[in-house]
């Protein structure tokens, strides 16, 4: 565990997005609302009768609780040694939540919102700012930081852990220390490194063990190099961040990545961007020898992969997901502390999902695809 300066403390055991407005509260909300914070305030509480009132009233969703599998945790040592390059990777300016991040927020968030485990992963920027040592200490520490929390709040966090990619020998010691030590619950890796994408061959033999360890590789978008300044007026993670993960999705479908590593497990954030949009431009144009860059076909690839619905449960992102993927390969995903979690679970039990889906999505699934969580 660390201290607000990063410092370790052996024995300690202490407990990019602006606010929606929030929609009329009708009686399904209210009884969740209700439900839920009674769940919060009784957490605390000694007696159990008061908590088994509060998930009584809470609806199903609330009670099996749910796992966020898109929830970012910022070591305050990871801020302090590069806040000058996470700021410039945002344009000069960083959103409150980078400064008031804490482990109890993040406690606080879920137990409102009725989460049971987030799995904690880095957002943008990551680990690497051009120094292979610097980046595989950093990856180190930050990974160790979150498998401490997970150990002081027994239950409550996972871990994607961080490599310092594009540096390769580095990465592939943090996969043998985050499985085998941390037993992290898999691998969290950005979009692209330097403008290159997942599917470059450089990033092969990291591939490869990921694919033999049959791993679950969480992906998150940055913002590339390239495309940093295209809109002065938008900010980035208007366009460009749901782009990125597109480019990812396209870059390793071209590439046969998706087939040559079978066993890698991918999620893909915010509902795949805007992939689902570009569904017909790959059928129309498809990779060159497709046969061997996609055997199966290319809705066979896309359809095996899975997407959480992080800034994306709104009617037609789930619309346009859901008429190309089927219910079991979707995941819950807040983005928290960037975006507030409340409102996406609030915003899921909108959309008209069957009692069944909700659980799915917001459970069932990922106690399938990360069995560690059960132990």
């Amino acid at each position: 565990m660390y201290d607000r300066f990063g410092q370790r403390l052996l024995l300690s055991r202490c407990g990019c997005c602006n606010p929606s407005i929030p929609a009329p509260v009708n009686e399904k909300r209210r009884g969740f609302l209700t439900g839920a914070a009674e769940v919060a305030l009784c957490a605390a509480a000694i007696g159990t009768g008061c908590l088994s009132r509060a998930f009584a009233q809470a609806p199903a969703i609330v009670k099996s609780g749910l796992i966020d599998v898109h929830h970012h945790h910022i070591p305050p040592f990871y801020l302090a040694e590069n806040r000058e390059r996470i700021t410039a990777s945002f344009g000069g300016k960083l959103t409150p939540a980078w400064n008031t991040w804490a482990p109890e927020h993040a406690i606080n968030a879920m137990d409102g919102s009725g989460v049971a485990t987030a799995i904690l992963s880095l957002t943008t920027p990551g680990v690497w700012f051009g120094d292979a040592q610097q980046a595989r200490k950093t990856a180190r520490r930050v990974n160790e930081y979150a498998a401490d929390l997970g150990r002081t709040y027994p239950g409550r966090f996972g871990l994607f852990a961080a490599l310092p990619l594009p540096d390769q020998e580095g990465s592939l010691r943090e996969i043998e220390y985050a499985f085998d030590v941390l037993q992290a619950n898999g691998i969290g890796l950005l979009t692209s490194y330097g403008d290159r994408w997942l599917g470059d061959a450089a990033y092969r033999p990291v591939f490869e063990e990921l694919d033999r360890r049959k791993a679950v590789v969480f992906v998150h978008p940055t913002v590339p190099f390239c495309c940093r300044t295209l809109l002065a007026n938008v900010p980035p993670v208007v366009d460009e961040i749901p782009q990125d993960t597109a480019r990812a999705i396209a870059n390793l479908l071209y590439t046969g990545s998706f087939s040559l590593y079978r066993n890698v497990r991918f999620i893909f954030t915010h509902a795949g961007g805007t992939m689902p949009m570009m569904y017909g431009r790959m059928l129309e144009f498809p990779p060159a020898n497709v046969a061997e860059k996609a055997p199966n076909g290319i809705e066979y690839e896309l359809r095996r992969l899975y997407y959480d619905i992080a800034d994306t449960a709104f009617a037609p992102a789930i619309a346009a997901l859901t008429s190309l993927v089927p219910t079991a390969q979707i995941l819950f995903g807040s983005d928290n502390p960037y975006a507030p979690l409340a409102e996406t679970v609030r915003r899921m039990r909108q959309l008209g999902l069957s009692d069944a889906d909700l659980l799915a999505i917001g459970r069932e699934n990922a106690l399938a695809l990360l069995p560690r969580l059960t132990r």
